[in-house]
């Protein structure tokens, strides 16, 4: 697992970053058009963050041609994809929050998260995993336990 490093982009070059990793990952490449639509944002806008990433080479990119990640620019977006898998995990699995939801907060909180916020996440979601596993579900209580304060 690579976890979390010292945060290297802004919140919006991450994402923009992170959506060029989803396209690659369904299997299709990437666009600019396509990072627009899936970000809402303008065709200009993704041109400016495509060069600023390309600068950093991340991604190799040239207008109007297909973005490509460098082996830099996989590996930092995958750490954050696995930041934001670990907070939806850790909002769907142990506190019980709607998928969709979860992904919505996710997508502001993995930006804004430190790496030990993150690693606690992960171990406190490992560990209710680990005692549901064996027959004590702790996730289970919580949400009785929320029930009965009206939360």
């Amino acid at each position: 697992m690579i976890l979390v490093k010292k945060k290297q982009l802004s919140s919006s070059l991450e994402d923009y970053l992170e959506t060029i990793y989803n396209l690659s990952q369904e299997g299709k490449v990437a666009r600019s058009r396509d990072i627009a639509q899936i970000l809402g944002v303008a065709p200009a806008s993704v041109s400016g963050a495509l060069k600023l990433l390309a600068n950093k080479d991340l991604i190799d990119y040239q207008p109007y041609g297909f973005i490509r990640m460098t082996d830099k620019g996989y590996q930092l977006a995958k750490t954050v994809v696995e930041r934001h898998n670990i907070i939806t995990t850790f909002f769907v699995n142990v506190l019980g929050v709607e998928k969709e939801q979860a992904e919505q907060v996710a997508c502001k909180a993995e930006h804004t998260l430190g790496p030990e916020i993150i690693s606690k996440l992960l171990d406190f979601t490992e560990f209710s995993t680990f005692y549901s596993d064996k027959g004590v579900d702790i996730t289970a209580e919580f949400k009785k336990y929320c029930r009965s304060k009206g939360i």
